[in-house]
């Protein structure tokens, strides 16, 4: 009986799906996170008549065909890359990012990683760091002398060295991609470039087109608990009507066999 593995594709559509929803929720206070979505596809159909054809011999052509879908599939699971909400800190090395664009990161092997987490800090040489020691590209060094930071909407960082007047020690990049979602999500609010996200553009930051640099605030999540609440309760009705159709489907199947005995 088709509609057991039917109805079971939809319970197992539904699960991706709440497992989605349920990272979305986990990561509602996670800094610059950004929410996915699940995305499902029908399965191919089977067809007990074509459209087209004769009923009979030199009759006219049946004007529907006869098709019985056999069920549903994940085919994708997209970040929507929508802009969170500004929160200030009071930190002077938190940054935000207003518009589109991710800082650059150092990873391991030297790697170029990409992030929208702005709350960086310094290591022992006064490098700015990510939470996890990655340097920020381009290399920025704050003076151990160092009694305030400004850090201007475009990108540029002074400091003032204890004299009372403001160094410029560096100037921030930012990067962007043609496709935001083609990007490879690594974990600790870092992303890599794949051929699907096309390649790095970098510019400063409030070019035309790029963000612009918020300094002592940090960029929020964009989960809503309310919207996602509410799919996983859509998603839990879903999984349970796909349940209910088995067991519907093993009743009549039990008939069926009673029957033929």
């Amino acid at each position: 009986m088709r509609a057991l593995s039917v109805a079971a594709t939809g319970m197992v559509a539904q699960q991706t799906n709440v497992e989605v929803i349920a990272n979305n929720i986990a990561n509602a206070n996670t800094v610059a996170f950004k929410r996915s979505r699940a995305e499902f596809a029908d399965l191919l159909y089977q067809s007990e008549r074509a459209a087209g054809v004769p009923n009979r011999s030199d009759a006219d052509a049946i004007p529907e065909a006869s098709q019985i879908g056999l069920g549903v599939q994940p085919v994708a699971i997209r970040s929507l890359h929508t802009q969170g909400s500004l929160t200030k800190t009071g930190n002077s090395l938190d940054l935000a990012l207003n518009g589109r664009g991710w800082f650059q990161i150092t990873g391991a092997n030297n790697e170029t990683l990409y992030t929208r987490a702005g709350t960086f800090s310094k290591n022992a040489s006064g490098q700015l760091v990510t939470p996890d020691g990655y340097t920020v590209i381009p290399s920025i060094t704050i003076p151990t002398n160092t009694t305030s930071i400004q850090v201007n909407t475009d990108g540029t960082v002074y400091v003032d060295p204890g004299t009372g007047v403001m160094t410029q020690v560096g100037q921030l990049t930012i990067a962007t991609f043609v496709n935001d979602a083609g990007l490879e999500a690594l974990g600790n609010n870092l992303f890599r470039e794949t051929i699907s996200s096309g390649n790095a553009q970098v510019q400063v930051p409030g070019s035309e087109g790029y963000a612009t640099v918020q300094q002592y605030y940090v960029e929020s999540s964009n989960v809503d608990p309310v919207q996602e609440i509410t799919n996983l309760i859509s998603a839990q009705r879903n999984y349970e009507m796909n349940s209910k159709v088995i067991q519907a489907a093993d009743e009549m199947f039990q008939v069926l066999t009673k029957n033929n005995l």
